[in-house]
């Protein structure tokens, strides 16, 4: 029996502020109805209208709003064409209408914002930076876009830099709880639980109903590993705690999609797949939830369910590797060869450190019919070859139940096969020699001519 293995990482979505992109939502967030997302699971609301169509403008502080400068018709356009485009994941066409909008109104400070976040996806981090930013001087108390750039500054390492920004913008606008939310969040990613708990409790207290600090405040838990404490405050987000505290944001896809990682983690599977479904009934962008819940359908057998949602993480993200490593897997299963082994190649050169993606690897070239460009003898070698490294690369677990010799030894024997087979037809197309010479048949002696008187000669011994 062959032990597959499916590789998912929770601690991707550390990296990722588990969410990818931004910390808020997109200007856009994709509709349910995106190619490659799953149906809304059981029980999931439709998300309300402001989720689906843009953030709010309205400021956490409570004060009415500077001025908003209106975007003109043509920028409009091109922002609604990129919009569109970000929901089915083309995210170079989403770039390529954004970048219209912000070039037929300069103004269009939505535009900006929503350019940097494809740009992020699309790990332009200068170029996103500067769309943020861009974002901010067009309209200075802009939150979305100063909680995207200095978050996006954190996680480039340059945390500093990030809150001087933020102390900047919290001296010209004391009553903002996003701007103390994503110091908390800066603070959290620089490893400062104290320092981002505390930011994120103060943003609570100048809006309570402020639900991305309260993510920040659970995800700060998870970073910690207190993961009690990351479900008690996502359960406050999520489902409340009785009338008299009803849930802050029910439809929030962040949220969902951490409590996911927590129940996975915790080897709670239906609930995990249900956040994991509900996360991309309201947000299809985001990739950790699509890489999680394909790996559960994987190690169900389910290529076929799997595929479509790690063909849309690799449009949303096009260098995760883990999405790529277990699409390869999944059109191996499915008995599409070249495209399984174009993924695991791309894998094994994006990581080639990464054990998982040579196992998958001798998988293929194993089992597979046909491999593009190698022959039934040289796919067993590769195979074996493959399996070896995976050997000298896996990590070491103990009592852990591993096939791999196993899947040696078959491809060992099936490469014996082979050989001879190849052999025989080998023997099979030599010339027959040529049979000996037959000797000529002695020629009988002629019998002696009878007497011509007609009486029998008679022989002198007698």
């Amino acid at each position: 029996m062959i032990a597959r293995v499916v590789v998912s990482l929770a601690v991707l979505a550390l990296a990722s502020g588990c969410g990818g992109g931004a910390a808020t939502p997109p200007a856009q967030t994709p509709g349910a109805a995106t190619a490659g997302a799953p149906p809304p699971a059981a029980g999931a609301e439709a998300p309300p209208p402001g989720a689906v169509t843009a953030i709010s403008d309205t400021p956490t502080s409570g004060e009415a709003a500077s001025p908003r400068p209106a975007m003109n018709a043509q920028a409009a356009q091109a922002y609604s064409a990129g919009l569109e485009a970000f929901k089915l994941g083309d995210l170079a066409g989403a770039k390529t209408q954004l970048s219209r909008a912000t070039s037929a109104d300069p103004k269009a400070y939505q535009a900006f914002y929503s350019l940097g976040v494809v740009e992020e996806r699309l790990n332009e981090v200068g170029n996103a930076q500067s769309s943020y930013r861009q974002a901010t001087v067009i309209v200075p108390d802009y939150e979305p876009a100063i909680f995207a750039y200095a978050v996006l500054m954190a996680r480039q390492g340059k945390g500093h830099d990030a809150m001087e920004f933020l102390n900047a913008r919290r001296a010209s606008m004391p009553k903002s709880a996003a701007v103390v939310a994503a110091m908390g969040e800066v603070k959290s990613i620089q490893g400062d639980s104290g320092a981002a708990q505390t930011y994120a409790q103060e943003a609570l207290k100048k809006n309570p109903d402020y639900a991305p600090a309260m993510i920040a405040l659970a995800r700060d838990h998870y970073r910690a590993r207190r993961l009690d404490l990351s479900l008690y405050t996502l359960k406050a987000i999520l489902d409340g705690y009785g009338p008299e505290n009803p849930p802050r944001d029910k439809n929030n896809a962040e949220a969902r999609l951490l409590r996911g990682l927590i129940l996975k983690e915790q080897g709670n599977r239906p609930a995990a797949i249900e956040e994991f479904e509900k996360a991309l009934a309201i947000r299809p962008d985001l990739v950790e939830a699509r890489v999680h819940l394909a790996a559960y359908l994987l190690e169900s057998g389910n290529a076929t369910g799997a595929t479509p949602l790690l063909e849309g993480a690799v449009r949303y993200d096009s260098d995760n590797v883990l999405a790529h490593l277990n699409l390869g897997d999944a059109y191996r299963l499915l008995g599409k060869v070249e495209q399984a082994k174009r993924e695991l190649e791309w894998v094994q050169k994006a990581d080639p450190q990464l054990a998982q993606v040579h196992y998958n690897l001798g998988l293929l070239y194993l089992f597979s019919e046909k491999v593009p460009g190698t022959t039934p003898q040289q796919a067993t070698d590769f195979a074996i070859g493959e399996f070896e490294q995976y050997k000298k690369l896996r990590p070491r677990q103990a009592g852990s139940n591993d096939d791999t010799d196993e899947l040696i030894t078959r491809a060992k024997a099936k490469k014996g096969i082979l050989d001879a087979a190849a052999a025989e037809a080998a023997e099979a197309k030599q010339p027959a020699a040529a049979p000996a010479a037959t000797p000529a048949p002695a020629t009988p002696a002629k019998p002696a001519a009878p007497a011509t008187t007609g009486t029998p000669a008679i022989r002198k011994d007698l």
